[in-house]
């Protein structure tokens, strides 16, 4: 190499130098600034989990009720529709405490996630928000099939629902036990009878319609649930719920010829207790939140039509008690001590104290004048009969109704402040 050629070289080594030096000073100023944004970063994320220890140091640690041990061969998975609801949520309390798997589907039409909140988080609990009216796929042993508001305001609010939740919904869930093959219960009702001539009503008493139909006459069985789907277009305000019934009645039978589906049908008459709806328009809750506010307790008509009174313990005995029969014709589940609408108020009235006055009011369409169960076949075959005394019961159910009248006057209250867990079902008591 020559002295020019060495002396040409020399400024582009101090160039190359010159902008290395350059491009090291912006990577550390470019480290600087990435640096400064993940101290940043770090400072944001120390406040989130800060933020997260704050808000566990506010929850405590729930005690859920103490339930029994079953090993694989005695524990069911059992499905529970409308498991969040009045009567659903007792029947899922008991069959926890039994020491099963228990599936609640609801959509929170009527049920709501505080009557199974002392459930959350236990291993044997699993609650799926979904409507029935559409297909569910999963496993079980057993199927208690309960959904469907059964209270007027509530199945008078949108009669096509109610239709649809008791055909749709029922066909899903006789399908679903068809699939896996598990026994269900098709929780039916006493207004099946409408307003009897036959007092007390009987399994064996049609109504107006026959639901359960013949072996030997499927055609009978076809017409009788033609007839269902016409009267629900002419009937009164109730035929939604009434006729639904019969429909899912029909639909469980026609699926246990058909399709050797182990049906248990269980007809529900009035029954009360803790989380019944306090505006849910019923006789008890009507009654007793009336009796509570001191306002007048409303009487719909003379007050001589008569009803049959069950408390929801007694109801959930006979249901578990029906599944776990090899009985397949429907039973009657109720309280057959009648009493009129005039005497159930002057009960509520003395219980609850205070001035209210009884009043009457024009009669409501449709209302049945005579409801009582005969429950012989519940005797004979479940050794089932009612165990709660309606004075009992009522003490037990005003109880509840007292607390949810100062729960919600104490809503406004801060509930971010850390109380512990107690669950004001007061579920072992109960049951």
């Amino acid at each position: 190499m020559t002295f020019m050629q060495t002396r040409k070289r020399v400024p582009n080594v101090h160039f190359q130098n010159s902008l290395r030096i350059a491009n090291n000073e912006e990577t550390s100023e470019i480290e600087i600034d990435n640096l400064q944004e993940a101290k940043n970063k770090i400072k944001e994320l120390e406040k989130k989990l800060q933020l997260i220890e704050t808000k566990l140091n506010n929850v405590v640690n729930k005690n859920f009720p103490i339930v029994k041990f079953l090993n694989y061969k005695n524990r069911k998975r059992i499905l529970v529709t409308g498991g969040a609801g009045f009567v659903g949520s007792h029947l899922v309390d008991r069959l926890m405490l039994a020491g099963h798997e228990v599936i609640v589907v609801d959509n929170f039409f009527t049920g709501r996630k505080r009557n199974v909140e002392h459930w959350i988080g236990h291993e044997n609990f699993e609650m799926v928000h979904h409507d029935v009216v559409r297909p569910l796929y999963v496993e079980v042993d057993e199927i208690y099939h309960l959904a469907s508001p059964a209270s007027p305001p509530h199945y008078m609010l949108n009669p096509v629902k109610t239709i649809k939740t008791n055909t749709l919904g029922t066909i899903n869930m006789l399908g679903l036990a068809k699939r896996v093959g598990a026994r269900v219960l098709i929780a039916s009702t006493s207004e099946v009878y409408g307003d009897p001539e036959e007092h007390p009503q009987s399994e064996t008493y049609w109504g107006h319609v026959n639901p359960i139909g013949n072996n030997n006459k499927i055609f009978t069985m076809l017409i009788n649930y033609l007839n269902s789907l016409v009267k629900l277009l002419f009937l009164g305000p109730r035929a939604c719920y009434d006729e639904g019934k019969r429909v899912a009645e029909t639909l469980s039978y026609a699926y246990q010829r058909q399709e050797n589906i182990a049906v248990r049908v269980a007809r529900i008459f009035n029954t009360y207790g803790p989380r019944m709806h306090m505006n849910d328009g019923r006789v008890v809750s009507n009654f007793i939140l009336q009796a509570l506010q001191n306002h007048s307790i409303t009487i719909y008509g003379d007050g001589k039509q008569t009803r049959s009174f069950q408390y929801v313990s007694d109801l959930v005995d006979g249901l578990i008690a029906l599944m776990a029969s090899n009985y397949t014709q429907p039973i009657n589940i109720g309280n057959p001590v009648e009493h009129t609408i005039e005497e159930f108020a002057k009960i509520i009235k003395d219980l609850v104290g205070g001035t209210s006055q009884i009043v009457e009011l024009p009669a409501v369409e449709d209302d049945p004048q005579r409801r009582k169960p005969d429950i012989s076949r519940a005797k004979k075959y479940l050794n089932w009969e009612p165990k709660i005394s309606l004075a009992e019961g009522l003490r037990k159910t005003i109880a509840y109704f007292v607390k949810e009248l100062q729960r919600s006057k104490n809503s406004h209250f801060d509930n971010n402040l850390k109380r512990p867990f107690k669950n004001d079902h007061d579920i072992i008591d109960q049951l």
